[in-house]
């Protein structure tokens, strides 16, 4: 049943999945790359993911599971879920052929270089960093929705870092098929056709997890979102920040995210 909180919550994961298509607004309507901001964005994006899952989520999963299981076997399930996260995106990032990694940095001044000998390989590049962070969209949105369906000052807090994190996605996606082809249609199509994953996701973990939801399963899910967020934030974000900005600027940006989540968390 679609009830508002549903809808609610699939609406938080559908303007994260669409933050891609801001990626590419911004590589065809400025000269060069803000990269100062997108480290402090991509490491404030990264505090924000580690602390809410470290504090909120990891420990609102053990809670509930013990309630349900009991303390030994619940510690033991809520430990599993929380590294099976881990694994499962881990399992995806290393289904993305290497070669074509979607989260190689790439700057809106690359535009301007155009070198026609390239294109078709470029194009390609593209397109498959378009199916590879589609694919890393899939349980971003399921973990999002689930999140925002259990508690909107925990789920919007994750919508907000994760399309501050796919921003820098659209341009990897757009700026090779812009390149490629001239056409900005088709730069921003591909990269808003990959945003579209994350409430792909969110719709098919309803339709899967929905009729079997209970308090355990919230609480195996809430622990391996907290894993998946882990992984993203170490393995996704602080590289990309480090690599667009100073080392410092994008752990200024991680303090200030963990310190603004944990403020809000003790508001809200």
């Amino acid at each position: 049943m679609i009830t508002p909180e549903v809808l609610t919550a699939f609406l938080i994961t559908l303007f994260a999945g669409l933050a891609t298509g801001i990626g590419s607004t911004l590589a065809f309507f400025t000269k060069t790359t803000n990269t100062r901001f997108l480290a402090v964005a991509l490491g404030f994006s990264a505090g924000v993911m580690i602390y809410i899952s470290m504090v909120e989520l990891f420990f609102t999963a053990r809670e509930t599971i013990v309630e349900e299981m009991g303390k030994s076997k619940g510690e033991w399930i809520n430990l599993a879920s929380f590294f099976g996260g881990i694994l499962l995106i881990a399992i995806i990032d290393r289904l993305v052929p290497s070669a074509e990694n979607p989260h190689e940095i790439k700057k809106v001044e690359d535009i301007e270089d155009k070198n026609g000998s390239k294109k078709i390989k470029l194009k390609r590049l593209g397109l498959l960093a378009a199916i590879a962070i589609a694919i890393h969209n899939f349980p971003e949105g399921m973990a999002t929705f689930f999140a925002s369906l259990h508690d909107l000052s925990v789920g919007i807090p994750i919508a907000i870092a994760i399309a501050i994190h796919n921003i820098p996605e659209g341009i990897a996606i757009s700026v090779p098929i812009y390149f490629s082809t001239g056409s900005r249609r088709k730069a921003f199509f591909y990269s808003f056709l990959s945003g579209l994953a994350e409430p792909l996701g969110a719709v098919a973990g309803f339709l899967i997890l929905g009729p079997i939801m209970n308090d355990l399963v919230f609480g195996i899910i809430f622990a391996s979102i907290g894993g998946i967020m882990v992984f993203i934030s170490f393995d996704e974000l602080l590289p990309a920040a480090r690599e667009y900005g100073e080392h410092h600027l994008s752990v200024y940006g991680l303090v200030a995210g963990m310190a603004v989540m944990g403020i809000s968390l003790v508001i809200l």
